[in-house]
């Protein structure tokens, strides 16, 4: 981290919880995409992954991708003014309140994260459009209730209005001992009819033995991680009605001329995506 960065963190009281004695799944996220947000720990656990699963950086490139996909396709296509992004991460450019409020001007973004490094960048998460707002909130996805109580409290949203629900690159880091269907479906029962769940979620499916040293790297570092099936993924989706072209290959999901890498193998890839309406 930067000099700059880190007497910024210091000021905002976070700088105690900012590990660098340990990698950090965000860290490690944003090394992947040739950000600089990251230290020599997650620099290390980062390219541990690489060499054993080389297109890691795609896959991250393919999920930044269909994050900007989904929220225009809510937003241009289905009408949604209304956002929550759990499981934020560090702000890559363009965030997705500057995606969407490209479409509609006066669409209202919440993100909710638990990491204290977000906090420390969340004035560019606060950057709104004129007609429109965006608030952050800290809040962890594994403790939904309480993650719905703040983003209620930040008095951003209706929630008598559809809402899209963003849950990209997030629902693999919670494990079933945490109740992962369980926490999609708290979301989502508080979500208004008309409501969208968008998901995106690393696979095993097309490269078992790379995920299984992934997952032993992300865990030995103090990260739970749970790549999930395509039919284990389709179920966070069940009661909802899913949107052609239903659960795909994320860089198949409505792919748009010019948006992320294309030209890549389903094992390259190995994220799926999908999005699906509340009825």
């Amino acid at each position: 981290m930067a000099e700059e960065e880190a007497t910024f963190a210091e000021e905002t009281g976070v700088s105690d919880r900012l590990r660098q004695d340990l990698p950090h799944s965000a860290r490690m996220y944003d090394y992947y995409l040739g950000g600089k947000t990251n230290y020599a720990v997650d620099r290390t656990a980062a390219e541990d992954v690489i060499r054993r699963f080389p297109s890691i950086r795609t896959v991250a490139q393919i999920n930044r991708a269909f994050v900007h996909r989904s929220a225009r396709f809510l937003a241009r296509e289905r009408g949604i003014l209304q956002f929550i992004d759990i499981g934020t991460g560090i702000p890559t450019q363009p965030n997705l309140h500057e995606v969407v409020q490209r479409e509609v001007p006066q669409a209202r973004i919440v993100y909710a994260d638990n990491d204290p490094i977000v906090l420390v960048y969340a004035d560019n998460l606060l950057s709104s459009s004129p007609q429109g707002a965006t608030e952050y909130v800290e809040a962890d996805v594994t403790d939904p209730q309480k993650l719905l109580a703040a983003v209620e409290a930040a008095g951003c949203l209706d929630f008598t209005q559809p809402v899209g629900l963003s849950l990209n690159a997030v629902l693999h880091f919670v494990t079933d001992a945490m109740d992962a269907y369980g926490v999609v479906r708290t979301l989502v029962d508080r979500l208004a009819p008309g409501s969208y769940l968008a998901i995106s979620h690393c696979t095993p499916d097309f490269d078992p033995g790379a995920w299984a040293a992934i997952t032993d790297i992300y865990t030995e570092g103090g990260t739970p991680l749970q790549v999930r099936s395509k039919a284990e993924v389709e179920r966070f989706f069940e009661g909802l009605e899913l949107v052609e072209p239903g659960v795909e290959v994320a860089h198949r999901w409505r792919p748009e001329a010019g948006e992320g890498p294309t030209l890549v193998t389903d094992a390259q890839s190995s994220l799926y995506a999908g999005v699906a309406r509340k009825a």
